[in-house]
């Protein structure tokens, strides 16, 4: 399929994001002495940012390239909450998903890093400074029956108008056993792809869907397997796409590209090894939400699994160049089509 026309069909498409939501916050400041309190550093804070993470972070490159994000998840009744909520509506996106549980606080991933605010915030340097800490405040208990009850709801009603579905899965507890046995179940009628970012808690769970993306490290753990060479990846995929019943499986490998596993008509196992699309590393952080969310939409554009997944790689390129969790703009996504390796119809593979 040739990117360009992919790209310009990526416009309008409706995926329901259903997942862990996060806000990703960011301190920069200076260490220049010990504490006399003890031997620890003192930080002094120059400048913060908050900004959208997890299957927010999805829904908002989702949002960033054309799409249309239905964002479904839960959050906290608490001053991160709101924040989140404010974000997305500036950004457009429709909150009505997201539900509010007084129980819970709102997922919150803090990066302490040092000598870097005035570079990042003048916009004249592009090095992400030393990351010397980061907190966490969230809970990772399974939401209530109700609340998954709600949830399902929801989704159940965004289903009929919608042409895909992304699990963002973070281990944070919205998404569970029963939720994704109960949207598979609902999703089979409307014959749209399934696609999930897992984390470990529940990979074993999401038998049958479409595809999942699992970075390289997520995927041997899955399995059990050390892999010291590439070509061992092919054994650590086989036992990924058989034992879930994938129809294909994403592999990424930071900066060595990424892994696309799909089975042949004749049952054979066909691989192709992607490589990176990226001159510039400054910051890996949502990196496989830029994969997963361009992965989904050019799949609901109908493209194949190897053109979604080299769209995907390019987009995926241009956000590991950019401070924190980050989106590609149709311009930056257009421009990497048209200046890239490859040729849109007949697309240069690596195979093992």
């Amino acid at each position: 399929m040739n990117l360009k026309t992919t790209f310009a069909q990526l416009q309008g498409k409706r995926v329901i994001i259903i997942g862990d939501v996060i806000v990703d916050a960011y301190i920069w400041g200076d260490v220049n002495r010990i504490s006399p309190e003890a031997p620890v550093p003192v930080f002094e804070i120059e400048a913060e940012k908050i900004g959208c993470g997890g299957a927010a972070n999805v829904a908002q490159n989702i949002a960033s390239l054309g799409g249309n994000a239905i964002l479904i998840g839960v959050i906290g009744k608490d001053r991160e909450g709101e924040k989140l909520i404010q974000m997305l509506t500036e950004m457009n996106l429709s909150t009505t998903g997201i539900c509010v549980d007084s129980e819970r606080p709102t997922s919150t991933k803090t990066r302490v890093i040092a000598r870097a605010a005035a570079t990042h915030f003048s916009g004249q340097e592009q090095d992400s400074g030393h990351h010397l800490l980061r907190i966490d405040r969230e809970s990772k208990q399974e939401i209530s029956i109700a609340m998954r009850s709600h949830l399902l709801d929801i989704i159940v009603s965004q289903l009929p108008d919608s042409d895909a579905i992304i699990f963002a899965d973070y281990d944070k507890g919205v998404i569970n056993a029963h939720l994704i046995s109960e949207v598979m179940k609902q999703a089979q009628s409307y014959d749209i792809p399934v696609i999930v970012d897992p984390k470990q808690n529940n990979f074993w769970h999401y038998k049958n869907v479409t595809a999942i993306t699992p970075n390289y490290k997520e995927a041997c753990t899955a399995v059990r397997e050390e892999v010291t060479d590439i070509s061992q990846l092919r054994i650590v995929g086989e036992k990924i796409l058989n034992r879930l019943s994938l129809k294909t499986l994403l592999i990424t490998r930071d900066a060595d590209g990424m892994s696309l596993f799909q089975r042949k008509p004749d049952g054979s196992l066909h691989v192709e090894h992607l490589p990176p699309y990226a001159d510039i590393v400054t910051d890996v952080t949502g990196a496989g939400d830029t994969v997963v969310a361009v992965f989904t939409l050019a799949l609901a554009a109908n493209a194949d699994f190897y053109s979604a997944a080299v769209l995907s790689s390019l987009a995926g390129g241009i956000v590991v160049g950019k401070l924190g969790c980050a989106t590609a703009t149709p311009k930056e996504l257009l421009n990497a089509i048209e200046n890239g390796t490859f040729i849109a119809d007949g697309l240069q593979k690596g195979k093992t």
